[in-house]
């Protein structure tokens, strides 16, 4: 009979089956003991054992080559409500790639094949299951250009610049827009030319680097789930774009209108290169002006990285609120469309937080320093800290939600229910493995 499992990270792996640490139970607590002291006990009893023990592998990567232990994996994966997840990313690919016109039909096989062979193998696997949303978002999008018009909605000129004089008593883009000058136009440039197209990678890297494991993948998911679903709303609710309104007025647009890089063609002009100015003009999507996605990006990863640097989060505000002044400034947004921006990012991290997202603990510097995991919101006034771990036990389910994480806590060797689940993660194991994709059942090796 399996023990309880917020002993688990006790234990030490020794082939074949893990070792069982000879260590008093509840019932051997006495019950008069206050809840709160009893946790204490077992904590001051958890790190003096934490010192006899090696050091754990819930931050190492998967580096098997072996297909069979993807197949293996997949054999004793527990199947949830959140595997829905890939069907719809499948439709969202099928359908980008059936309305795709270039390149041709060989070029999408062997793409195809290179992208399941890569989740085949395990070595990449761990990197490419968290990136599907962000890689089908990107198919999604350039698939969007082939779309017809004659099966788009049309194309709304005159309610962003209403909303606009509604909520705000003016249009905000027009103003900052009106006085150009060449310092402006760099300054504008950098956060929105530069810095966005950078800034995920930037992210993910300081995500993996700093952030407890499993921070990197949630990010990526989220980031992925947010743009594809911005998309799907310019495409059923396309607006023009303030640059529309200043060439063409409020006159009807039509979808045979081409991009334009509006304040961004002074930057062409003043390097003397033809970069932005084509880019925007062959854009598959012309009018997705709501919401803006330069502000979901940036507010995402603000929220992000403040959730992994809470003192430079001044910085990461800053940084947003430079972005959408550029965005305006530049006449590629109206302000209703960096505040529709926001709150998408806003709702995407929030549910990312409550239900996948790591928590960071204050003692730990770097994701090797991690001995477990804890997932999902605290349940007291701890919100970090080994304390967190220990609460009453309540049986739980014994699947392995490879898929997006689960309110719990990951640990070496075992499951540790902290917010109410459980580790998809031995010894024997990659955290990233039961964070990306099926791997072998724990519940099986701790019978």
């Amino acid at each position: 009979m399996s023990k309880p499992s917020y002993f688990a990270f006790l234990d030490t792996p020794s082939p074949p089956m893990l070792s069982r640490a000879k260590i008093p139970t509840l019932s051997s607590i006495p019950t008069f003991i206050p809840h709160r002291v009893r946790r204490k006990w077992r904590a001051t009893k958890s790190r003096i054992r934490s010192r006899q023990s090696p050091t754990t592998s819930i931050s190492s990567l998967e580096t098997s080559f072996s297909p069979a232990d993807t197949l293996r994996s997949l054999r004793t994966h527990h199947w949830s409500f959140y595997d829905g997840q890939y069907l719809i990313l499948a439709i969202v690919a099928i359908f980008a790639l059936s309305v795709m016109e270039t390149p041709g039909p060989f070029a999408k096989t062997s793409v195809a094949a290179l992208l399941m062979l890569g989740l085949v193998l395990p070595i990449t696997r761990q990197f490419l299951l968290p990136f599907l949303p962000a890689l089908t978002w990107l198919l999604l999008f350039y698939s969007c250009k082939f779309v017809s018009g004659d099966y788009r909605p049309p194309i709304w000129v005159r309610v962003l610049p209403a909303l606009e004089n509604i909520i705000y008593g003016a249009n905000l883009s027009n103003i900052l827009s009106a006085h150009k000058h060449v310092v402006l136009d760099v300054l504008a440039w950098l956060p929105y030319g530069i810095a966005h197209y950078g800034s995920p990678v930037v992210v993910c890297g300081c995500l993996f680097i700093w952030g407890p494991p499993g921070t990197m993948p949630t990010f990526a998911r989220a980031f992925g789930y947010m743009n594809i679903v911005g998309v799907t709303i310019q495409l059923l609710f396309p607006c023009s774009p303030p640059w529309y309104e200043n060439l063409y007025g409020l006159a009807p647009a039509n979808y045979s209108i081409p991009g334009d890089a509006a304040g961004l063609k002074a930057i062409d002009k003043l390097f003397g290169i033809d970069l932005y100015t084509s880019g925007f003009h062959a854009s598959p999507m012309v009018f997705g002006a709501f919401p803006s996605l330069h502000s979901g990006w940036a507010t995402l990863e603000t929220l992000f990285m403040g959730h992994v640097f809470p003192r430079m989060m001044p910085v990461y505000i800053a940084y947003t609120m430079w972005l959408w002044w550029a965005t305006m400034y530049l006449s590629h947004h109206y302000a209703v469309d960096l505040v529709a921006g926001s709150l998408l990012a806003g709702i995407a991290y929030f549910f990312a937080r409550a239900k996948f997202l790591p928590r960071v603990q204050p003692d730990k510097e770097f994701r090797w320093d991690y001995d477990y995991v804890e997932i999902g919101e605290p349940q007291d006034g701890f919100s970090h800290g080994l304390l967190d771990i220990y609460e009453e036990f309540h049986p739980q389910s014994d699947s392995d939600e490879w898929t997006i994480g689960s309110s719990s806590s990951y640990s070496s060797g075992g499951r540790s229910p902290s917010a109410g689940s459980r580790s998809p993660v031995d010894d024997a194991q990659s955290m990233w493995e039961g964070d990306t994709l099926a791997s072998a059942s724990d519940h099986e090796q701790m019978r």
